[in-house]
């Protein structure tokens, strides 16, 4: 890297969404130091040096005990903070990504005003201390550019990608498991969500069309998660009637998400924003057709791969279900788009990306 230092905030590198983001780009070399737990980074990166930073995201407790001190010890060069929460005090050269704007974008979903201003500083914050802004869509530079007044020059659209050695479409022998594992009646269709419960996932649309759909009683949907642990919509479930063809897998092993994604017959993914989305694609790499929003970055990363919906009119995600569910030809083409759409979103276009910026960035 053209004998550049370059540290990393590495402290959500264990969950989804960033987390997977972190991790591809840690497991290609491009960090010297990492912030974050050892053990946590250990599983991804063979990472030099080690700062212990275990504090809690999206708090002032975060900006009074970030490593100031240890960092500046250890001189890096760059310091890459991989979302919008960076370090207000830090006065070395920082590169930041920002995956999103969903907290300016979709206001009403925030607990309290306070949230949004501090979302709104935190990202202006980032905006203008960093040097460069990488983020993962041309949709997010739009709305990054929309709210605050920054050379568009200083942002770099760097793509998430699939990793298709991992998700792929499998043998039925190596995913039957699931039936009996997660007492899955058999002989029905399968449809899926994977994601949390945040209100902007949308997720009360979906079960409100999914009791509404022609095959309703020949049909369970399964959402994977660790959200659904606690059963938080399990009220809502019974509102609409489907209690008893609704499935809560809890959080799953990384494996057992591939396989989900093979048992199932439709992935529907009903968000209203997305930075860009990742199990849609993940969703294509399996085989599996997509029926998703057509909100946000989600028509840019999924084109014609998928059957798209307003995510906000019930009768169009009905629509897009039924589609896909009764019509084996048009199934058939999306399976197919979508193999050739996940080809096109690789981690190592990312990782080349971020490694050019890094490397041509002026001392």
């Amino acid at each position: 890297m053209d004998n550049k230092k370059v540290a990393i905030d590495a402290r959500m590198i264990g969950m989804s969404g960033i987390g997977t983001y972190i991790q591809n780009l840690m497991s290609a070399g491009i960090y010297d130091i990492a912030l974050g737990r050892a053990d946590e980074i250990k599983k991804y990166s063979d990472v030099s040096e080690i700062i212990d930073y275990d504090v809690k995201i999206y708090g002032i407790k975060e900006q009074l005990k970030f490593p100031y001190r240890s960092l500046k010890k250890m001189k890096p060069d760059i310091l890459h903070i991989p979302h919008y929460n960076v370090p207000i005090f830090y006065r070395g050269r920082m590169f930041v990504t920002i995956h999103d704007l969903t907290h300016l974008v979709l206001p009403e979903i925030l607990p309290n005003k306070f949230a949004y201003i501090y979302a709104w500083v935190m990202l202006w914050i980032a905006c203008h201390k960093a040097e460069k802004i990488f983020t993962v869509s041309e949709n997010t530079k739009k709305d990054i550019l929309r709210y605050y007044k920054i050379d568009p020059n200083k942002i770099v659209v760097t793509y998430n990608g699939v990793d298709l050695e991992r998700f792929r479409k499998k043998d039925f022998e190596e995913y039957s498991y699931l039936y009996e594992k997660y007492l899955i009646p058999k002989n029905k269709k399968i449809l899926m969500y994977v994601g949390n419960l945040k209100p902007h996932k949308n997720l009360k649309r979906l079960l409100e069309a999914f009791s509404q759909i022609e095959q309703k009683e020949n049909s369970v949907l399964i959402l994977v998660g660790k959200a659904f642990d606690n059963h938080d919509v399990s009220k809502y479930e019974e509102e609409c009637g489907i209690k008893d063809k609704v499935i809560h897998t809890g959080m799953v092993s990384d494996e057992e998400l591939v396989d989900f994604y093979n048992l199932a017959d439709l992935f529907v993914f009903p968000s209203l924003y997305e930075g860009f989305g990742l199990p849609p694609l993940e969703a294509m790499a399996c085989g599996t057709p997509v029926a998703c929003s057509n909100s946000s970055s989600l028509p840019e990363v999924v084109g014609d791969a998928a059957v798209m919906f307003d995510p906000l009119k019930i009768n169009e995600i009905i629509s897009a279900i039924n589609k896909i569910l009764k019509d084996k030809v048009a199934m058939d083409k999306y399976i197919e788009n979508g193999y050739l759409k996940c080809n096109k979103f690789k981690w190592e276009q990312s990782i080349h990306l971020t490694n050019q910026e890094i490397a041509n960035s002026k001392f």
